[in-house]
């Protein structure tokens, strides 16, 4: 065998390992790379079975809620999420008569924590939850007229902000309700 044939013989012997090396590798890395996924689908899996159909965290919006201006009152009030539902209702008093009240629930309705808003008694819209984390949540209806967006937010120990929006027009019109935590009445 002359120096070229021995190179190539050592060359053939040195490709089978390393092939045989590299494939190992490519078999290592496909493995740790499932199992990183699983991992990694695992990890998730929790987050996406608490958002947003989890009504429990919606425990922020508990309690009894006022806005006050010197010829408005409302008051908001909402019970603990409890076996998957949150019961809230709502008053609007102006110049000592009550001009709007509406009865409030969230529950899951098809997987997705829902809001289900009753004014003045009429049948319940629904407005499924979009977002929903343990301070602030937001719930949709596009197809209905206005609002079309529901949104609560925690500010602070207490205080809460709901803003209600939706497209009117063609453009984006939007209220925010800023209410501050007061004592229950009643008891």
């Amino acid at each position: 065998m002359n120096a070229t044939t021995r190179g190539n013989d050592d060359d053939a012997r040195h490709k089978v390992p390393h092939a045989a090396a590299v494939a190992r590798a490519a078999r290592t890395r496909a493995a740790l790379g499932g199992t990183l996924l699983l991992a990694a689908m695992a990890a998730a899996a929790p987050l996406a079975a608490q958002a947003p159909n989890d009504v429990s965290r919606l425990g922020f919006m508990a309690g009894c809620w006022e806005l006050r201006t010197p010829t408005r009152i409302t008051h908001e009030q909402w019970m603990a999420p409890l076996g998957g539902l949150l019961l809230g209702m709502s008053r609007t008093v102006v110049r000592d008569v009550a001009r709007e009240w509406e009865a409030l629930r969230v529950e899951v309705k098809d997987g997705v924590a829902t809001y289900l808003a009753q004014p003045g008694g009429r049948p319940a819209t629904p407005f499924p939850a979009t977002t929903l984390t343990d301070s602030s949540v937001t719930f949709a209806n596009p197809q209905h007229d206005f609002p079309q967006r529901i949104v609560y937010r925690k500010v602070g120990a207490d205080s809460l902000v709901a803003r209600i929006e939706g497209d009117q027009g063609g453009q984006v019109r939007g209220m925010n309700f800023p209410m501050k935590r007061v004592a229950c009445a009643g008891g």
